[in-house]
């Protein structure tokens, strides 16, 4: 089927649906919504047979929603309707939630309804972006490929809201969630804080104030240490400690809210505010998973495998994160283990440099060069490292250098359905030694095509190129457990001896050395921070920004149908368009 995505940006749900669509053959572009008549006008320009919006914050022109069935997937349950759904599902701890497909008309999220599913929530509250990058994005995923079966049966008609019995208690319209809705005291329960703070991560925030700098809050873990509410007692890897009515949280981002800021580390954005406030050691005894252990990276060992996680907020690494990470990395090669798994976050394996910290440098150009070498060292450790076999978990996507990151591993392990974006696309030639590791994996024909089409990779596609060796499920859990079998499979004493001599073996024949793949990459590099020769400066401070698209980029327009193809389109639309039957229920139930 030929399927535009209309949408306000092109987000990691969107890029999934993408993926999805591709992958099962469809013919699938992108609109990015950059005002209403560029909507109709690019409508109209691609001629689809449908049109789906997993994230569109703009309202549908009644031009395109009236002659083109279009289809909204709204991130809440039957009934729930407006803005702020995950926002107040979060906020008031909603035992169960949901996604519903259904069709644009003239007022917003009350159209007749495609498809529906529910899921659980986690008692303890779940950060929003994680909500809707996981269990929301899987169901939005069942949802649209229902939406397919059905837009591919001619005698479908979708069901009227009021017709639908509503599964989750409470759901109704609600109204944009205001900072007056979020507020909370620093005298409240460490658990009504979090789960504030969690409900508008990563936006907008929650408006409060710490160490007497007006700030939006975000990346709240709870801890046990008491102290004054409010206070500030101490700051550990970026994040900053503050006292609650009954304990204490870890903040690890802040944004100042002047409206001039961006979100930035805690400590980063607080300076010299911190003059006083210790930094704050692991408590002696303290488990590495422990509620009190706030740490961004946690080595653990079981029998003969190493296990070094990290997760770093939005997967961004600056300077000090990759430092961190490296060293960790050297710590975990050194013990007597025989493999060693290197498992990223849920939500982000990495994206690369942290651009926010390089944007708010007094010397970007600088700032982004200590990062960029910072990540090359740990990339060159990664691939150089023979004493043990290596395993590169990607369990949530990654993009630009974070996608090359774990290229060098010997084994790299994705979770189904994460999406990688294995180029730059910012104004950088790009480095963490690609050109070396890319290649050795998917060619050098693939390597080119995937650094210039610049465009996203699902784990199973990617597995198909080379770029990743083994793909697990989707679930979390199922993924860790799948990991820990793979682990333990390439843990066979003799096996990882012959692994790692054969890796030693291709290391020592390389032709050219390493260090010359990455002089070329950093001439390169050193031209477009230092001399931003491609708009390094500009595209940084847009994205920093979050600045609006101006324009749909070429490579995801939908391309031209075939002249028949195009006639058939036509016709199947104004026949759409025309056709005024009651509306019924469907001969496919909507699942639950």
């Amino acid at each position: 089927m030929r399927v535009l995505l209309l949408v306000s940006a092109f987000n990691g749900l969107s890029q999934r649906v993408w993926c999805a669509l591709r992958d099962t053959g469809h013919d699938v572009g992108v609109l990015l919504a950059t005002g209403s008549q560029d909507m109709i006008d690019g409508v109209r320009a691609a001629a689809p047979e449908l049109i789906l919006c997993p994230f569109l914050k703009d309202r549908v022109p009644a031009e395109v929603w009236q002659h083109w069935r279009t289809v909204i997937i709204h991130p809440g349950p039957v009934g729930d309707r407006g803005p702020s759904s995950l926002d107040w599902a979060i906020t008031e701890g909603a035992p169960r939630w949901g996604v519903t497909a259904l069709q644009a008309v003239e007022e917003m999220d009350a159209g007749p309804i495609w498809a529906t599913r529910t899921f659980a929530l986690p008692a303890e509250p779940v950060r929003k972006s994680a909500l809707y990058g996981g269990p929301v994005a899987d169901a939005a995923l069942e949802c649209v490929f229902e939406v397919l079966a059905k837009a591919a049966d001619p005698g479908f008609r979708p069901v009227p809201a009021d017709r639908v019995p509503a599964e989750v208690p409470g759901a109704r319209l609600r109204p944009l969630m205001t900072q007056d809705d979020r507020r909370f005291a620093w005298d409240a329960p460490t658990g009504h804080i979090v789960r504030r703070i969690r409900a508008a991560d990563g936006a907008p925030g929650v408006r409060t104030e710490v160490g007497g700098l007006a700030v939006f809050a975000y990346d709240a873990h709870p801890a046990a240490v008491r102290g004054r509410p409010g206070a500030l007692l101490g700051r550990r890897q970026g994040a900053v400690l503050v006292g609650t009515g009954d304990g204490s949280v870890w903040l690890g981002h802040l944004r100042a809210a002047d409206g001039t800021g961006i979100k930035l580390p805690a400590t980063r954005l607080l300076g010299r505010r911190l003059r006083d406030v210790p930094q704050w050691p692991l408590p002696p005894g303290t488990e590495p998973e422990g509620p009190s252990a706030y740490r961004q990276v946690r080595y653990r060992r079981t029998g003969r495998v190493g296990w070094l996680a990290f997760d770093f907020y939005n997967g961004a690494m600056a300077t000090g994160h990759c430092r961190r990470l490296l060293a960790a990395f050297r710590h975990a090669a050194a013990q007597d283990t025989a493999v060693l798994v290197l498992r990223g976050g849920t939500e982000a394996f990495s994206n690369g440099i942290h651009l926010n910290v390089v944007d708010a440098a007094a010397e970007p150009a600088g700032a982004a060069w200590d990062n960029i070498k910072a990540i090359n060292a740990l990339c060159r450790e990664i691939i150089t490292c023979t004493r043990q076999v290596v395993v590169a978990g990607y369990a949530g996507g990654a993009g630009a250098g974070g996608a090359m990151l774990g290229l060098g591993a010997d084994l790299v392990a994705a979770r189904r359905d994460v999406v990688l974006n294995p180029y730059y696309d910012i104004g950088l030639y790009g480095s963490e030694l690609h050109t070396f590791t890319l290649p050795r994996r998917v060619g050098a024909d693939a390597a080119d095509r995937l650094i210039d089409g610049r465009l996203p990779v699902g784990a199973e596609h990617a597995a198909s190129l080379g770029l990743v060796d083994r793909v697990g499920p989707r679930d979390p859990q199922a993924y860790d457990e799948w990991l820990a079998a793979l682990a333990d499979e390439l843990a066979d004493p003799r096996a990882a001896r012959l692994r790692q001599s054969a890796k030693a073996r291709r290391l020592a024949a390389e032709r050219v050395p390493m260090d010359a793949y990455e002089a070329r990459e950093l001439a390169e590099m050193s031209l477009d921070m230092f001399g931003d020769r491609s708009g390094f400066a500009a595209a940084r401070r847009a994205f920093v920004g979050k600045a609006r698209p101006v324009a749909t980029p070429e490579r995801l327009a939908l391309g031209p149908a075939p002249a028949g193809r195009a006639a058939q389109i036509a016709r199947r639309r104004h026949q759409n368009a025309g056709d005024r039957r009651p509306l019924v229920r469907p001969a496919v139930p909507l699942s639950a």
